[in-house]
């Protein structure tokens, strides 16, 4: 993602005598999230690159070399949320159609990426694509943040995205994930029925250093949302149809009899 990135963050930090709680204050930042942006696990906002550029004098450099600058990551209406998610500290991803993208197997976002996308994406676009979800997928490895829930339809397990081989490894990643304690998960079981949520993928933000955020998306477009009394609305939704879903243990079961379904055998 950003280690070499991280790195050079780190040596103009310490060559200006600060130290991550310090550079944090001056630049209007957490220190968690310095750390891990020196750690490569985390990619600053473009606001957070030049107020880091300001108070190290490092002439635009961090914003001009901000990791993801040199490709085209993702969909235009999806911009915001990504640098959202690179800086939260939890986040809670309700899934009506998809696997979430910073939880997918390369293999399944190669899928999505060439079956779910209009205009479809030429080969080289769809790889890069590919790339970013993996890179996304990065701040998993930090085990203390961010905390991460995920709810899933049921649908999102039924829908064969990329054949059974593809739909088998992708369960059984999401249930090591829960098995290594990385992610809570939680299945909105078919026979519920209709629920708050069926409109829309929703992904719901907090942060050590400002206020939480929502963010909403369909087939061709997405929005963030930070008006707090709209937020606290899709938080509360999202509350309502966890307390419908399975408990975690049962929804394993279930994705394990699924993966079995598809031809999966551990």
């Amino acid at each position: 993602m950003g280690t070499a990135y991280g790195d050079w963050l780190r040596e103009q930090r310490a060559a200006a005598g600060l130290t991550q709680e310090q550079l944090a204050e001056q630049a209007i930042m957490s220190r968690t999230h310095i750390a891990h942006i020196e750690a490569g696990r985390r990619v600053p906002s473009k606001e957070d690159a030049r107020r880091l550029d300001q108070v190290l004098n490092t002439g635009g450099a961090l914003s001009n070399f901000r990791p993801g600058n040199d490709r085209r990551p993702v969909a235009a209406h999806f911009e915001a949320a990504l640098e959202l998610e690179q800086q939260a500290s939890m986040i809670r991803e309700f899934a009506l159609s998809f696997v979430p993208g910073f939880l997918q197997t390369e293999a399944y976002a190669d899928a999505v990426l060439r079956d779910a996308s209009f205009p479809p994406l030429v080969k080289e676009e769809r790889a890069k694509a590919v790339a970013t979800r993996l890179d996304r997928g990065r701040i998993l490895e930090d085990p203390r943040s961010p905390m991460v829930w995920a709810l899933l339809d049921e649908m999102v397990l039924r829908r064969p995205i990329g054949g059974p081989e593809v739909m088998a490894h992708q369960i059984i990643y999401l249930v090591r994930l829960v098995e290594d304690e990385r992610i809570r998960l939680h299945v909105v079981p078919l026979s519920h029925g209709g629920h708050p949520l069926l409109g829309s993928m929703v992904t719901l933000m907090w942060f050590e250093d400002q206020p939480p955020v929502a963010y909403e998306e369909g087939a061709f477009a997405g929005t963030v949302h930070d008006e707090p009394n709209l937020v606290q609305r899709i938080q509360a939704a999202y509350a309502l149809v966890l307390g419908e879903a399975l408990p975690q243990k049962e929804s394993l079961d279930l994705m394990r009899s699924i993966a079995e379904e598809y031809g999966h055998h551990d």
